[in-house]
């Protein structure tokens, strides 16, 4: 469902949606409670009420922060992975240089051929779908580099030098299309206690006895905003590769037009 939200629905949108369903979802249950049940702003009430509210925001606020610091860093960690491996292919490119032509013109066509292949399996991993041709290009740039003929010491060392960082871009492209593919969000047990305790926080909010109605209104519209808000985060950083502020091609796009600029 999140991964649904945050593909189809406009990040500006789906913020605008979740704070409004949400405060007006409390803001009109509240009108219900105090209709239904005008005697609750009597002072022991609302000392429970209190301390039941304090204690209830910081597990929010401390459970909340967790979550987000943890979905920032595997987004910060996807991002390092598809830099590490636009990186390896742009030092791939411009190694290519010492190798004699015929040679250097195959590398960089396989190269080349490789990260156009890589832009397009980027949309098919992430809908979770296979795309073959992405590692049939790799394959055949590996065999392009297995049939060099290294003549000079130049060539030999970035010979083996290209080996490692061809493992690299290898290796990173793996993890990358494998955390798309399988990239589902949260668990649902998750969502369970992120729903759970932002009940908990408003519904306090809802049964504090504040004498004036526009007083209450205004509190509950205030936390069901905030709460809205951080389900927003939530949602928008649970997928790496999805959302606004998911993480990007750019980096594969880059060694494109590296390879394109040599021609």
């Amino acid at each position: 469902m999140s991964q649904w939200l945050v593909t189809h629905v406009p990040s500006w949108l789906l913020l605008l949606l979740m704070v409004v369903v949400t405060a007006g979802a409390a803001v009109a249950i509240q009108m219900a409670v105090r209709r239904r049940f005008p005697n609750l702003r009597g002072d022991e009430h609302n000392d429970v009420t209190k301390f039941a509210f304090g204690v209830v925001g910081f597990v929010f606020a401390f459970f909340i922060g967790f979550v987000v610091s943890a979905m920032w860093g595997q987004i910060s960690h996807a991002d390092s992975v598809v830099r590490t491996e636009g990186a390896a292919g742009a030092q791939l490119a411009r190694d290519s240089g010492v190798f004699d032509e015929p040679d250097r013109d195959r590398i960089r066509e396989s190269l080349l051929a490789y990260e156009q292949a890589a832009l397009k399996e980027w949309d098919e991993s992430n809908a979770g779908r296979f795309y073959p041709e992405a590692e049939q290009a790799l394959d055949r740039l590996y065999a392009a580099y297995e049939g060099v003929t290294a003549r000079t010491d130049a060539q030999k060392t970035l010979l083996s030098t290209s080996f490692s960082n061809l493992n690299d871009l290898s290796k990173n492209r793996t993890e990358r299309v494998l955390q798309a593919r399988t990239d589902t969000g949260p668990p649902w047990s998750l969502w369970a206690v992120i729903f759970v305790t932002s009940g908990l926080l408003l519904g306090c909010a809802i049964i504090y006895g504040v004498e004036k109605p526009a007083n209450h209104y205004a509190m509950v519209a205030i936390i069901g905003t905030l709460v809205g808000a951080q389900l927003f985060l939530v949602v928008e950083l649970s997928h790496p590769y999805f959302g606004a502020v998911s993480t990007v091609s750019d980096p594969l796009q880059q060694v494109v037009d590296i390879l394109q600029s040599q021609r």
